[in-house]
């Protein structure tokens, strides 16, 4: 599982029972234990391990800069010093997380130890004219399931954030001179976003191949990987040169440091090789590097935060939306040439030829059924949003490919968003609910979330822990 590490720093105000809340500090560093959540403490900065003065706030932040935390947790362990919870997450401008563990009946003689929902109250108040974006978590018991549950969101999140902030993409050759569509901005994505890009020539790739060919081990390795979990419908030339072009991929995708790939699939390639990229795509993408058709940058883009918000757990799919189901009045076709990863095949997958090319290199499977995440970061005139949506895998008429028919609340409203943008026909798919990890991480990247489903008063009621 990807490790997210948590800042912990549990506060007290001093009107309040001090004891009580030291009390509360380690049963909640207990149950961040349990639950095997990476955290840095703050035992040695005074002897209570909690946040109250200006003078411990600076050598947390300090040591939670050190520590290179990717996330803040501040629990209220009484009603807590709302300006130093903001002047702590001032300095150290990363994803915070708010919440209090619910408070006891008050003592029989009508005194409170506690009062932290208050104190939340304030905290989030002082937040706002900080202007510093957080996340609440519900004042709940530490046994509660939506306590586990909202952390466990949480670290999510903080997982989107992280890989965003940190993009940079391997881009081979233009967009093909078709695809105005996959136009983007490129210093403007650096500008607004530092998403960077490291262009090459086609060149450079085709070269890549003959070197790895000529090394012989690793392409024998994918040769062999693809005769175990595919039907080979090709001859051992061109899986040859699919086997080449995976590694060749990833050798590029590692000297750039990068953590996808957009490639200009066609047409130039094919008269370089013979093949189409799309089953090289998938086994990359079966490795946690996600690699998109015709340089659609937005789409690698889209690809990372999906992942990262299923914490790199289950491997995504790069969609065309196609054309209207034929027997089911609000179904859609999800396709693409062949370059989904083989893991989410529904049976074993060919390596065969795509729909429209005649070249191979393509693989041809259904994705498994099941619900589904549809997402497209995307922008134009300057302006940036994420669209959000769910969808349901159904059955429909065989497909070339990689395919899935999907059934969503809404066709007609779903087809409008998308024509009137930002938005184009290519999507990102992934088999588990990240909408409400992609809405809640989009108030600390600066991206406007968009559903093309009424649903956002449902996304906050889950975030809320209902």
């Amino acid at each position: 599982m990807k490790r997210i590490k948590l800042g912990y720093a549990p506060t007290r105000r001093s009107i309040f029972s001090a004891p009580d809340a030291i009390k509360y500090r380690g049963l909640i560093a207990n149950r961040l234990k349990e639950l095997n959540i990476d955290f840095v403490d703050i035992t040695d900065i005074n002897e209570e391990g909690l946040l109250y003065n200006d003078e411990d706030m600076f050598k947390i932040a300090e040591k939670f800069k050190n520590e290179k935390i990717d996330g803040l947790f501040l629990p209220h362990c009484n009603f807590g010093t709302e300006y130093e919870c903001a002047r702590l997450a001032k300095e150290l401008n990363v994803p915070v997380l708010l919440w209090g563990p619910l408070d006891e009946r008050p003592e029989a003689d009508g005194t409170r130890l506690r009062d932290t929902q208050c104190g939340l109250f304030a905290t989030g108040k002082v937040l706002r004219r900080f202007k510093i974006p957080f996340t609440y978590m519900t004042n709940c018991r530490l046994n509660d399931p939506v306590f586990e549950r909202g952390l466990r969101d949480f670290l999510a999140v903080c997982n989107v954030v992280k890989t965003f902030n940190h993009i940079r993409i391997l881009q081979i050759s233009t967009r093909p001179f078709d695809f105005w569509t996959t136009m983007c901005n490129e210093g403007e994505l650096l500008e607004k976003f530092n998403i960077q890009l490291s262009p090459i020539p086609m060149p450079e790739l085709t070269d890549e191949v003959k070197k790895v060919k000529e090394e012989k081990y690793e392409v024998e390795q994918v040769i062999k990987y693809c005769k175990d979990n595919m039907e080979i419908c090709v001859t051992e030339k061109e899986l040859e040169n699919v086997a080449a072009l995976k590694v060749a991929m990833k050798n590029l995708t590692v000297k750039y440091g990068c953590k996808a790939v957009a490639i200009q699939c066609w047409n130039q390639l094919q008269s370089e090789l013979g093949i189409m990229p799309c089953a090289a795509n998938a086994l990359l993408n079966d490795e946690g590097i996600p690699v998109v058709c015709e340089t659609d940058i937005h789409g690698a883009i889209t690809a990372l935060m999906v992942e990262a918000a299923g914490m790199d757990e289950t491997r995504s799919f790069f969609a065309d939306w196609t054309i209207r189901h034929p027997d089911i009045a609000n179904g859609e076709l999800l396709q693409h040439c062949g370059p989904w990863p083989i893991s989410i095949a529904k049976d074993k997958p060919k390596l065969t030829v795509p729909l429209a090319f005649d070249y191979p290199g393509s693989i041809t499977a259904e994705a498994k059924h099941g619900d589904v995440s549809l997402v497209r970061f995307d922008g134009d005139n300057g302006e940036y949003s994420l669209l959000l949506g769910h969808a349901k895998g159904v059955d429909g008429p065989k497909g070339m490919g990689t395919y899935l028919w999907v059934e969503v609340d809404n066709i007609k409203r779903l087809e409008a968003k998308i024509v009137e943008g930002p938005y184009i026909h290519h999507c990102v798919g992934i088999h588990k609910d990240v909408v409400p990890i992609l809405y809640e991480a989009c108030k600390y990247i600066g991206v406007k979330p968009d559903f093309y489903d009424p649903i956002e008063e449902d996304v906050k009621a889950y975030l809320r822990g209902e």
